[in-house]
């Protein structure tokens, strides 16, 4: 029986840990060919030593996103070796959260450079090769799948930055929905509440006890959740658009 993605491509950022890995493993079980973007090597090599294992197709991208050039690079460099692109993951995120006032502003440029420009950047130059990827496609669509949070829904006190960085990517994706739909380029964002991640790992120990504290006794979502959801956008026929997913632990009430 062929697989659901058989003969696509699929291209995931932020793939060296947590949603990103995830979705890799999934969408290469789905026979998708994929394209692994992050910073570190030694992760990417050995995520696609365990695609390559299991017989999939698999190509290690190391960059930095936030520049320009380098997004650029990743989707020529993907569409160079496997002639096409089919679905992207902007999964690629950081969450520095803290209070405005006396606030370190590195951080939020931090944030905005990766949640917001790099999403962009990857996205720009990812469009056309979407684009025309539908038009030899024997599924007939294209993805683009955005990672936002709850946090692009509700702000918080402390997470002023981070929150409008998200709010950014949910009012992105919607606005690009509008403009290629008609193209069969699907785009989705997936909003997850508190997942187990490495992402409240960069933050300062202080800012970081703040903002874990309202997730104490809560029974995390696990990254498989997420690529659950988005394996599942990406694998409908191309009639149906998923566009927008909210998924909270059980147990979290806000």
């Amino acid at each position: 029986m062929a697989k659901r993605l058989e003969g696509s491509v699929a291209m995931i950022t932020g793939a060296s840990s947590g949603i990103g890995e995830e979705t890799a493993r999934q969408l290469a079980a789905e026979g998708a060919a994929v394209a692994l973007v992050a910073r570190r090597k030694e992760r990417l090599e050995a995520l696609a030593a365990e695609i390559q294992a299991a017989g999939g197709r698999v190509l290690v991208l190391p960059a930095d996103i936030t520049r320009q050039d380098e997004a650029i690079a990743v989707v020529e460099r993907t569409v160079g070796e496997f002639g096409r692109l089919d679905t992207l993951v902007n999964n690629a995120g950081v969450m520095l959260n803290g209070n405005l006032l006396n606030a370190d502003t590195d951080e939020w440029e931090r944030m905005i450079d990766l949640n917001l420009k790099g999403l962009l950047y990857v996205t720009h130059a990812a469009l056309p090769h979407l684009l025309k990827a539908v038009e030899d496609s024997p599924r007939n669509v294209a993805d683009i799948v955005n990672i936002s949070s709850v946090a692009g829904r509700r702000a918080r006190v402390g997470a002023g930055v981070y929150n409008a960085t998200k709010f950014g990517v949910c009012a992105l994706t919607e606005s690009l929905r509008q403009e290629v739909t008609s193209r069969h380029v699907r785009v989705s964002v997936v909003e997850p509440g508190y997942v187990k991640t490495e992402l409240d790992t960069h933050m300062t120990p202080e800012n970081r006890e703040k903002t874990m504290k309202p997730f104490m006794g809560i029974e995390a979502l696990q990254a498989v959740d997420i690529a659950d959801i988005i394996t599942f956008i990406v694998t409908r026929h191309w009639r149906t658009a998923v566009n927008e997913v909210l998924v909270r632990p059980t147990e979290q009430a806000f």
